[in-house]
């Protein structure tokens, strides 16, 4: 299956990438790489999943929170691919910062939810090295944010 028919399986829509809300881009092409700034739980609709995973959000709802981080992330690389998703090679690693309590120890869990879904969308280009990491806060009170680098015909 193609990149596009896997996005109409899983119901996915990928609205335009979210603006950087700082001073940077949204990603940064290197050669045939293509970095791609964090992107936070911030719905195409605006809303924000904020808040700590293991107080104020289940493991379900930030796992939640990681596919919206992911589904930016697929913007972002559509759009650093001139719109074209199959110029993308390879999904090289993605790191996920988990905002969460104190005593919560499932990140690896959470950011499940975005890999999950890049292998469902892009496939075998979508498997890839990853970190999950425990943060007190994240910008906007985001309940996620992940980063990731890709690679690009």
């Amino acid at each position: 299956m193609s990149i596009e028919e896997n996005l109409k399986k899983f119901d996915i829509h990928l609205p335009e990438g979210p603006k950087p809300v700082g001073a940077y881009v949204a990603y940064k092409k290197v050669g045939n790489l293509v970095f791609i700034s964090g992107q936070i739980s911030l719905k195409s609709d605006g809303n924000l999943i904020k808040g700590k995973v293991g107080a104020d959000l289940t493991l379900e709802e930030g796992q939640a929170a990681a596919k919206v981080c992911a589904v930016n992330i697929l913007s972002q690389i559509k759009s650093a691919c001139d719109g074209d998703l199959n110029k993308v090679k390879n999904c090289i690693k993605i790191t996920g910062f988990v905002n969460s309590s104190d005593n919560f120890i499932d990140q690896p869990k959470v950011i499940n939810g975005a890999s999950e879904l890049l292998v469902n969308v892009l496939s075998e280009k979508g498997k890839h090295a990853r970190a999950a990491i425990s943060v007190n806060s994240l910008p906007l009170g985001a309940a996620v944010e992940i980063e990731a680098i890709f690679e690009v015909n």
